[in-house]
């Protein structure tokens, strides 16, 4: 950790201290004060589990403080740098590996072998994400994964049957839709300005998507050139739009009315179709698992989940916080609340998800999902991703000149991490 100069740490401390004091105002009265960060609309949600956890164990305060989405990174950070950390907060799964960078996570695996929360109950890609070099340094709270969300009665009419589960069946279904549907629509919608259907595809390859370490790109393997391959094809052969999101009404408006009929998207989007699309398409429209190229393939393992700060003075009494909202039980019922999906398997025995026929291909999904890299700058990687592939799409570099390109701008983005490695080999300092 770089020193930092007094004025900044004080001003640190002081923008925090004022957000504390802003947000919670309740007296002292004896019991242990465990302040929780959560983010947007899961933290404002949350709040209605306070009173069942706090009568559950009388000693114990949860002073909960919401961030915006947008700013819980840098308030983080922020809060890092000023050394005002809360005890623990609920944080998306690629910021695992940079806050467990700067020494800011607690590690948990001496709780977990304690019970109460099994982790072989979890889906093991969610759980995964939390693992840094070894060590568990986060609890997934709700995860989520991508997958097709597609029209069921235009591939009827179309003449496929049944959704199509490997790579040669997707592009026959693609292909028949297209044909079905005419020029001014197409068979699947990949924003351009996404870097996700991309990703996932990358995912379903054995060769990871970083090397050595994570010292350096491995876009240039086998099985990324043939996802760009596939990925380039469904562009060329006008299956695909070439379009971002933000070039057509909406996603769900432009659904119900058959400009595509594919659509590779996350769980909020169930309530979201099922809300807005006309009441004659109710039965039109399903999820499927996301098809790879041999069978069902693999998928990222996104949401978020908790940690506890190695600052903390009051780590018991936020752990017992944490196990209540991993239990079975209150993950259920914190679905019911905002439709997030859970990391347990046993709490998909809930009716409310056991009856849910567009969850289930979500339950099938989250088995195969995975982690992504485990490296601090990777949400830097995958927007050059999003950048590379927009550019191969555009017919500006192809699927050679793509790969290489990706490893070089990742392989410049790592260059500090492999010094930092290198530096800590050489016991001349801490690895990241």
């Amino acid at each position: 950790m770089h020193p930092r100069s007094t004025i900044a740490r004080w001003a640190a401390r002081v923008a925090l201290l004022l957000g504390v004091l802003a947000g919670c105002s309740a007296p002292d009265d004896g019991r242990t004060v465990v302040r929780f960060w959560p983010m947007g609309f899961e933290g404002q949600m949350v709040a209605q589990l306070i009173p069942q956890f706090e009568r559950e164990h009388p000693g114990i305060r949860i002073e909960l403080q919401q961030l915006p989405i947008t700013a819980a990174h840098e308030k983080l950070l922020t809060a890092f740098a000023g050394d005002a950390l809360p005890d623990v907060a609920a944080i998306g799964n690629t910021w695992v590996p940079e806050f467990a960078a700067i020494g800011a996570l607690a590690p948990l695996e001496g709780r977990l072998a304690a019970g109460g929360i099994a982790p072989s109950d979890y889906f093991e890609g969610g759980w995964d994400t939390g693992v840094i070099d070894g060590q568990v340094r986060a609890v997934p709270w709700y995860v989520e994964t991508r997958l097709p969300f597609y029209r069921r009665d235009i591939l009827a009419e179309a003449g496929i049957d049944a959704p199509p589960r490997d790579w040669a069946q997707w592009r026959e279904a693609m292909a028949a839709v297209k044909r079905h549907v005419g020029p001014e629509r197409y068979a699947i919608l990949l924003p351009l300005n996404e870097f996700e259907p991309l990703l996932n595809l990358a995912m379903q390859q054995p060769d990871p998507l970083l090397r050595d370490g994570g010292r350096y790109g491995n876009f240039r393997s086998d099985g990324f050139r043939r996802t760009l391959e596939f990925y380039k094809e469904i562009f060329d052969q006008g299956w695909a739009p070439r379009v971002a999101n933000t070039q057509i009404s909406n996603v769900w408006d432009e659904f119900g009315r058959g400009y595509f009929s594919f659509y590779i998207s996350g769980p909020w989007n169930i309530a979201e179709f099922g809300r807005r699309l006309p009441a004659d398409l109710s039965d039109a429209w399903a999820t499927m698992p996301l098809p790879g190229p041999d069978g069902p393939g693999a998928s990222v393992a996104g949401g978020a989940s908790f940690v506890l700060f190695s600052g903390s003075d009051h780590k018991d009494a936020a752990w017992a916080w944490v196990a209540y909202l991993s239990r079975p039980d209150v993950q259920a019922r914190f679905h019911g609340m905002t439709g997030n999906l859970p990391p347990r398997r046993s709490a998909w025995n809930a009716p409310a998800l056991r009856d849910d026929v567009h969850a289930r291909a979500f339950r099938e999904q989250l088995e195969r999902a995975r982690a992504t890299p485990k490296v601090p700058e990777w949400e830097r990687i995958a927007t050059e991703l999003r950048l590379v592939g927009e550019e191969l799409v555009n017919g500006r570099l192809n699927v050679e000149e793509a790969a290489v390109e990706l490893d070089r701008r990742t392989d410049a983005i790592l260059e500090k991490r492999r010094w930092m490695l290198d530096r800590a080999a050489q016991g001349q300092g801490a690895a990241p």
